[in-house]
């Protein structure tokens, strides 16, 4: 297949990239940095997750944040929603879309949810339904689609009994995760080509880690079998809590230099989104962990 002239990124920083931070980030900031990316360009932004704040304490803000947003026509604004308690609860904040997760791999499943992947199923069931009766729609995340800590290398085809299972409770579409950031080019093309026996194209998108410096690599390959969304982490914001050494997100910023200079469109002002990354990083008091971003500040400097 050729490869696509448009591509779409879903920004999981806000959600995603901070999750996982040991203190606390205001709900303020959460609210600028969602303005500040979709003032880049950004279609579609992953905002919080509605979980209990005693296993994730950084997304207790999640009514404040979702309800300070100011939202603009043509945005998506999704939301994690891991049970109905979650969903019921993200209802009364009107969240575009939810997103529920799976893994490829039992191992995986029960460190991070305590339950089979069968068992995760039967519980995002009820989720699904009902957010598709009150016209929400719904992403599944599939983790450790490539590789994961405790099981190792990941077959193809348990990816596509994941994305069976998913497609067989409703979900619409699904991301090909390489949670820990193991993958390389062959391996995630076989992995988004066994969702593809469940998936068509247009609803498989890619999520890369950066871990071992194959997340750019990774989307290449993707790309060349024609998948048009991913998601990316301004500022290169993220990491898995389960999998030691394993690094944040491919930066949002390194995707969109590559595209812009493959000629691919993509709808986001670099310089906004880099402005972006560099606020968040200041709050947090460290660099963005994005290559292009900090060469294209160290050509801003002179």
């Amino acid at each position: 297949m050729t490869i696509p002239s448009q591509v779409h990124l879903i920004d999981v920083g806000p959600r995603d990239g901070l999750q996982n931070e040991k203190s606390p980030v205001p709900a303020e900031v959460k609210i600028e940095l969602v303005h500040r990316l979709q003032a880049a360009g950004l279609q579609e932004i992953e905002v919080t997750s509605y979980v209990s704040p005693k296993w994730v304490p950084q997304m207790a803000d999640n009514h404040a944040v979702m309800q300070g947003v100011q939202r603009q026509s043509g945005v998506r604004y999704s939301v994690l929603t891991p049970n109905l308690k979650g969903f019921e609860a993200a209802l009364l904040d009107k969240p575009d879309e939810i997103v529920v997760f799976g893994s490829a791999s039992e191992a995986f499943s029960q460190k991070n949810i305590n339950c089979s992947i069968a068992e995760s199923i039967e519980r995002f069931a009820p989720v699904v339904e009902a957010a598709l009766a009150a016209g929400i729609a719904v992403r599944g995340a599939m983790s450790c689609t490539v590789g994961c800590p405790y099981e190792g290398e990941i077959a193809p085809e348990r990816v596509a009994y994941l994305a069976g299972l998913l497609k067989g409770i409703g979900v619409q579409r699904v991301d090909v995760a390489d949670t820990i950031g193991v993958g390389t080019p062959y391996k995630v093309q076989w992995a988004i080509e066994a969702t593809l026996q469940h998936y068509a194209l247009d609803d498989v998108s890619g999520h890369f880690h950066d871990t071992y410096g194959q997340a750019l690599a990774n989307t290449l390959a993707a790309l060349e079998l024609g998948v048009w969304n991913f998601q990316t982490s301004v500022a290169g914001l993220g990491g898995c809590p389960y999998a030691k050494g394993a690094t944040g997100n491919v930066a949002t910023e390194d995707v969109v230099y590559m595209l812009q200079g493959m000629g691919i469109d993509t709808g986001i002002d670099l310089d906004k989104l880099i402005d972006a990354g560099v606020f968040i990083s200041d709050f947090l008091g460290r660099k963005p962990n994005s290559r292009a971003a900090t060469a294209l500040l160290n050509k801003r400097a002179g």
